[in-house]
C-alpha cells in the first residue's frame, strides 16, 4: 500500500491530457476534477496497478476512463494494426450501458480513434460477433457476456490487452459472478494494468485483489459514506400511510420542493400505486423499476438528465445490493435466479448515474443503512449539493433510528445530522381530505392493469419500432415515459389547487395572490412567527426563503 502525499489540487489541463479529452470534459461541463480523479486519474497514466475505493457518485467511472482513453491515442501515433487494449467488465447491463456512454461522451472529439464496444447492448449474436471483429479498441461487458465470446473464439486478447478494469467489484460477488470472472481472467495476458473499483473493501474484494493486482496503490480516500452535510441535508417527517401520500401532495402543489425529484419506495407496486395516485392530480412522473426492459430505464434515465420530466419514481425491491444484505432479505429462490442468469438487473439505487438530482425522497424508509446510503448517494453527486427527505411510519421508526446513529457516529460536535422537518397538517387539511379519497381511489386491480399497461407499451416502443428509431433519432427522443396511465379515474379539478386551500403565509410563495374586499382590514402576521407557518426546519422559515 502507497502513502499519497499531500500537494496541490491539479485540474483537468494540468493532468499532461489530449487537447481532444479535454474538449470532451469541457464539453461536459466539468469544472474541476472530482477527489478521486484528481488522485487516480495521475497514477493510471503512470501504468500503475490501482485498487479504488470511493463512495457512490465521487467520479470513478471517469477516473478510470480518462486514462484508458488517453492511453490508446498515445498507443495510435505509432500503431500498424487496430487492437482491443481495454476490457471494462461490471456486474449489470445498465452499468455497462452508463460506461459506455461516459466513454462516447470524453471522446466526442476523437473522431474514430477511439472506438468503444458495449457488448450488453441489445444486438443478436451474428451482429455482436460482427463488430467484435472489428476490434474495437474498448469492450464494455458484464463476465458472463465477455466469457461466451471468449470462449466462441471471437475475442482474442491474449496479446494485446493493456488495462483491464473490474467496476463495482463488491457487486461482482453478489451477483454470483465470481466463478465467470475467474474464468476470464485465463483468458487475459499475465502482465497488464489492473484497476478494481469498489464502494467497499469486503473480503470478497481483498481476495479479489490478490489475483488480479500486482502491488497496487490503494487510493482508500476519506471520505464518508455520503457527501458532507455542507453539501447533503437529511430531513424525516413522521407520517402514516394516508399522510404521506398527503404530504408530498402539498410539498409538490405549493412549489416547496424544487428542482429534480427522485422518490424511493420499496416495491414494483408501491411504484404504480404512487403514480397513480399523483396523476390524479395532474403531477406527471415516470417509473424505473427491474421489471421494465433495460433500454427503456437507461432512456428514461437519459430524459430525466436532458430535464424532459422533474420526478421519477424508483422502486428499491431487489436486496441482493451488499453481500452482507443478501442473505436476510432476498428469498432463497430470488436468490438462485439472480445468480444464473447471465444478464442480471441491478437495483435502482445502485449503478445508474442520475445527473443534478436536487432531491432524494424516501416515500419508503430504507430496510437498511446501505440502502439509505446508496439511495442518498443519487444527489449531491461530484461537487453539486442536494437534499433527503425521508417519511417515516411508526413501524419504520427502528429503521430510521439505525440510519440516524450511522449518520452521528463520526460528527463529534454532537450536532443533529438527520433534522426534523416540522410539517402542520392542521394548515393543510383539505390537501390531506383530497389525498385520502385520491388513496382510496387506488386498487390492486388498477395496480395490476397499471403495470400490465405500462410494460406493453414499453416493449411494443422498444421492439416493434425498433428500426424506425434508429432511422429517426429524434422521434426516439421525443418518446416520453411519463404518460399518464389512466386506469384510475382522473377529475381533471384536482390538478388545480384552489386559493383558498393554499396556508395565508404560503400564498406568495406559490404565485397564488388573495384579492379581498376593500373594507376588510387583515390581521398582519409576522412570518418570523413559528406558530403562523405550515413549513419550518429548524426555525427556518420555508414560507419566507427556504425551499427543497
Amino acid at each position: 500500500m502507497s502513502d499519497l502525499d499531500e500537494k496541490k489540487s491539479l485540474n483537468f489541463h494540468q493532468m499532461e491530457l489530449d487537447e481532444r479529452i479535454l474538449k470532451g470534459i469541457a464539453k461536459l461541463g466539468w469544472l474541476y476534477p472530482t477527489l478521486i480523479q484528481e488522485t487516480a486519474i495521475p497514477l493510471l497514466l503512470e501504468g500503475k496497478d490501482v485498487l479504488v475505493r470511493a463512495r457512490t457518485g465521487s467520479g470513478k467511472t471517469a477516473a478510470f476512463s480518462i486514462p484508458i482513453i488517453q492511453s490508446i491515442l498515445n498507443r495510435k501515433r505509432d500503431a500498424n494494426e487496430q487492437q482491443t487494449t481495454a476490457v471494462i467488465l461490471a456486474p449489470s447491463k445498465d452499468l455497462c450501458h452508463q460506461t459506455a456512454k461516459v466513454i462516447e461522451d470524453l471522446t466526442i472529439k476523437c473522431g474514430r480513434l477511439v472506438r468503444c464496444l458495449d457488448m450488453c447492448s441489445k444486438v443478436d449474436n451474428a451482429t455482436l460477433k460482427h463488430m467484435l471483429a472489428d476490434r474495437p479498441d474498448i469492450l464494455v461487458s458484464t463476465p458472463a457476456k465477455l466469457l461466451a465470446q471468449l470462449q466462441g473464439g471471437n475475442v482474442n486478447v491474449k496479446e494485446c490487452l493493456k488495462t483491464l478494469v473490474i467496476d463495482e467489484a463488491d457487486l461482482m460477488f453478489s451477483f454470483g459472478f465470481e466463478n465467470d470472472l475467474k474464468e476470464v481472467l485465463g483468458f487475459l495476458p499475465n502482465v497488464h494494468q489492473s484497476v478494481l473499483a469498489s464502494a467497499t473493501l469486503q473480503k470478497d474484494v481483498i481476495e479479489l485483489k490478490t489475483i488480479v493486482l500486482h502491488n497496487p496503490v490503494i487510493l482508500r480516500l476519506e471520505e464518508p459514506d455520503m457527501a458532507p452535510t455542507s453539501q447533503l441535508s437529511h430531513y424525516h417527517i413522521t407520517a402514516e400511510e394516508t399522510d404521506k401520500a398527503a404530504i408530498l401532495y402539498s410539498l409538490i402543489k405549493l412549489q416547496l420542493i424544487k428542482g429534480k425529484s427522485l422518490i424511493f419506495v420499496n416495491s414494483i407496486d408501491r411504484c404504480y400505486r404512487l403514480k397513480l395516485f399523483l396523476e390524479q392530480f395532474s403531477i406527471r412522473s415516470c417509473i424505473l423499476n427491474s421489471e421494465l426492459p433495460a433500454k427503456i430505464r437507461c432512456h428514461t434515465v437519459n430524459q430525466f438528465n436532458l430535464g424532459l420530466y422533474d420526478i421519477i419514481i424508483a422502486s428499491d425491491e431487489l436486496h441482493v445490493l451488499d453481500p452482507a444484505v443478501k442473505q436476510k432479505k432476498a428469498s432463497k429462490k430470488l436468490i438462485k435466479k439472480i445468480a444464473r442468469e447471465s444478464e442480471t438487473e441491478s437495483g435502482i439505487a445502485r449503478g445508474i448515474d442520475f445527473q443534478l438530482v436536487s432531491n432524494v425522497i424516501n416515500f419508503d424508509f430504507p430496510r437498511d443503512i446501505n440502502s439509505y446510503i446508496h439511495r442518498a448517494g443519487r444527489t449531491a453527486r461530484g461537487n453539486n449539493s442536494g437534499n433527503v427527505l425521508s417519511f417515516v411510519a411508526a413501524e419504520e421508526n427502528a429503521f430510521m433510528e439505525s440510519v440516524e446513529q450511522h449518520l452521528e457516529a463520526g460528527v463529534d460536535s454532537g450536532e443533529k445530522i438527520l433534522k426534523n422537518y416540522q410539517f402542520k397538517m392542521e394548515e393543510v387539511e383539505p390537501f390531506r381530505y383530497r389525498a385520502k379519497d385520491a388513496w382510496r381511489a387506488i386498487t390492486k386491480f388498477s395496480i395490476r392493469e397499471a403495470r400490465i399497461k405500462e410494460i406493453k407499451t414499453e416493449m411494443f416502443n422498444s421492439e416493434k419500432l425498433k428500426s424506425f428509431f434508429e432511422d429517426n433519432p429524434r422521434d426516439l427522443q421525443a418518446l416520453r415515459h411519463d404518460r399518464t396511465l389512466h386506469t384510475v379515474k382522473v377529475q381533471e379539478h384536482l390538478g388545480d389547487v384552489p386559493e383558498y386551500i393554499v396556508p395565508d403565509a404560503l400564498k406568495h410563495v406559490t404565485g397564488i395572490t388573495t384579492k379581498r374586499k376593500k373594507s376588510f382590514v387583515p390581521k398582519k402576521r409576522k412570518f418570523g412567527d413559528k406558530a403562523n407557518n405550515p413549513l419550518m426546519v429548524e426555525g427556518i422559515d420555508y414560507g419566507k426563503q427556504k425551499k427543497i
